[in-house]
């Protein structure tokens, strides 16, 4: 639901800031250069004072190279020291439970205290591949349906693991994950919707709701639906909620409106179901500017582009209007470089804002 959110005259925290990092492919760029850009971001992040990197799963995309999560959580264990890392998310349907968990297992022995296993019911690529990654679904197309099988499969993987027992009348009874050890991951959910908002209250688990895959109310929705239905467990006592959406600050409005219309075509593609690079600034804004501004003013709402104060009263409302304990940003730009300056310049204000208790510029907004 729309609403008015004022924070003029009022103090403000520093906002638990994390990165979702898509791995995104630039034109002109071997889709390789992608995962080596997220190390180099990683280290950055980590530097900036942010508390998670999460890190995505996709097939067959020619504009997301990440699709191998549990890979690259390897190099960025190793790239960082105190930053949380994680997936967003280990797409399960296409998975064996066991698997998942020895993955993250491994991941926990690598970096103890620091690994997030984020999952999702995807599908994460179009239907060719998801049926390429189970091949043995093909025979029973049932057998692909996140619907069917994923609460269960979300049960079994945080049971191993955790290294509890998957109790005796599993028809895995007895099975464990390796390496065992005395910490485990952070579970969480994701999704955009209900369905996944609800599961995540029902288990006890944190939930991180994909702000711009949708709109407002389906955000509140699902947000609400986490909340009714939250029971406590051993992961948690009391609800707690992320929400993931894209953010960049430049130094200039100017600098920052150049960002937006760089940021549209990719967007309109990708909504059209058209995976494609990110395009050279240039060529990205000449697209842009023919369009028609009800598009454009459609697109403003779903993103968040500004000075870094403008971008940080943004935050601020969201976190209010939703009740957000933590906020997940990802920054689609061309160049690593302003990928970077970006989170720089957010974190930054964050902290300003933290250490000033001064109210943000921007006294009145809409979310």
């Amino acid at each position: 639901m729309l609403q008015c959110v004022d924070i003029a005259g009022t103090s403000t925290r520093r906002i638990p800031l994390s990165v979702l990092d898509q791995s995104l492919v630039s034109a002109g760029h071997v889709p390789a250069q992608a995962i080596r850009d997220s190390v180099t971001l990683a280290r950055a992040c980590e530097g900036f004072g942010y508390h998670r990197y999460w890190v995505s799963e996709h097939h067959g995309n020619a504009a997301m190279a990440g699709s191998a999560p549990e890979v690259l959580l390897g190099a960025l264990a190793m790239a960082t020291r105190t930053m949380r890392i994680g997936s967003a998310g280990v797409i399960l349907p296409h998975y064996a439970p066991l698997k998942v968990a020895e993955q993250f297992r491994v991941l926990e022995a690598l970096a103890p205290g620091r690994i997030d296993l984020g999952l999702g019911r995807g599908p994460g690529a179009d239907r060719q591949t998801a049926y390429a990654l189970r091949p043995d679904a093909l025979d029973n197309p049932v057998s692909m349906s996140a619907m069917d099988s994923f609460p269960a499969n979300v049960e079994d993987t945080l049971a191993l693991v955790r290294g509890e027992p998957l109790g005796d009348d599993h028809v895995f009874a007895g099975v464990f994950a390796q390496p065992r050890g005395p910490t485990a991951p952070q579970p969480w959910i994701l999704g955009s919707g209900k369905y996944s908002a609800r599961l995540a209250g029902h288990l006890g688990l944190p939930f991180c709701q994909a702000h711009f895959f949708g709109s407002d109310s389906e955000a509140s929705q699902a947000i609400g639906a986490y909340r009714a239905g939250f029971r406590a467990s051993p992961t948690l006592t009391e609800p707690l909620v992320g929400l993931c959406l894209i953010a960049m600050a430049a130094p200039t409005s100017a600098e920052a409106e150049r960002l937006f219309l760089s940021y549209v075509p990719w967007r309109l593609s990708r909504d059209a179901g058209r995976m494609v690079p990110l395009q050279q600034p240039e060529h990205a804004i000449a697209a842009a500017v023919g369009l028609d501004q009800d598009t454009i003013q459609r697109l403003r709402k779903t993103a968040v582009f500004g000075t870094p104060d403008e971008v940080f009263a943004r935050i601020a409302g969201l976190k209010t209007g939703y009740e957000i304990d933590e906020m997940v940003i990802l920054a689609p730009a061309y160049e690593l470089s302003v990928r970077m300056a970006s989170y720089g310049l957010i974190a930054g204000i964050n902290q300003t804002q933290a250490t000033d208790d001064r109210p943000a510029r921007a006294s009145e907004f809409w979310l």
